[in-house]
């Protein structure tokens, strides 16, 4: 079937398979792809599925839609297609050719959203000892003492429309990216190029401090 990649600055944030003949994307959690950000409309778009053919259909959207840099209001999809959403891409993959020039083929789901820290569950197993999996600590706010882990390739954490990071695991180690908002990494602002974590980094998200530790 069919896949779209959803980045911001490089860093992949959702894999949304399309199985259905109309797929919305925008702003409205009702959206099946949604994208929590004040430059995307509430209904952004909609992704026609008829037979084996995709058609991307803006739905006249405050800010437009391009593909490939172009602003497009019907236009059929094809492989390795760049659709833009304000400062997001979202590549069109198809079938065997899903890595032929787009992200590592396996990029896992992100979460379908930022996790909130206020909520973040509480991990009762250990970490560390050579397990390879890391976790975030909360260290202020209403969620303080609780920990989450960083199992997944991408995680999204903070708060839509305040602060948001992903944080990325690869094979030697851990880096966060800032995606909406501004994001502190041991009392520095994060810049826009992805870095890397260390045991004990203090990242602080709209006000909520965390702290990284390795696994």
């Amino acid at each position: 079937m069919p896949k779209m990649i959803v980045s911001i600055d490089g860093v992949v944030i959702k894999e949304v398979t399309l199985a259905k003949d109309r797929t919305t994307l925008g702003r409205r959690p009702y959206n099946d792809i949604v994208i929590d950000n004040l430059a995307i409309s509430g209904e952004h778009a909609v992704l026609h599925m008829i037979g084996g053919d995709v058609y991307l259909e803006d739905l006249n959207s405050t800010n437009g839609t391009y593909i490939n840099g172009r602003a497009v209001k019907k236009q059929a999809l094809e492989h390795n297609d760049v659709v833009e959403v304000g400062k997001y891409k979202i590549r069109y993959l198809v079938g065997s050719g899903a890595s032929d020039g787009g992200p590592a083929p396996h990029i896992a789901p992100a979460p379908s959203g930022p996790i909130p820290l206020s909520s973040a569950p509480t991990v009762h197993q250990p970490f560390g000892g050579g397990t390879g999996v890391a976790v975030m600590r909360v260290l202020s706010g209403s969620g303080a003492g609780r920990e989450f882990s960083l199992q997944k390739v991408v995680t999204t954490i903070g708060k839509p429309g305040v602060a948001v990071a992903a944080v990325t695991r690869r094979l030697h180690g851990y880096v966060v990216s800032p995606i909406d908002g501004g994001t502190e990494l041991n009392g520095e602002p994060l810049g826009n190029e992805a870095v890397a974590l260390q045991d004990g980094d203090v990242l602080e998200l709209g006000g909520t401090r965390m702290q990284f530790v390795a696994g």
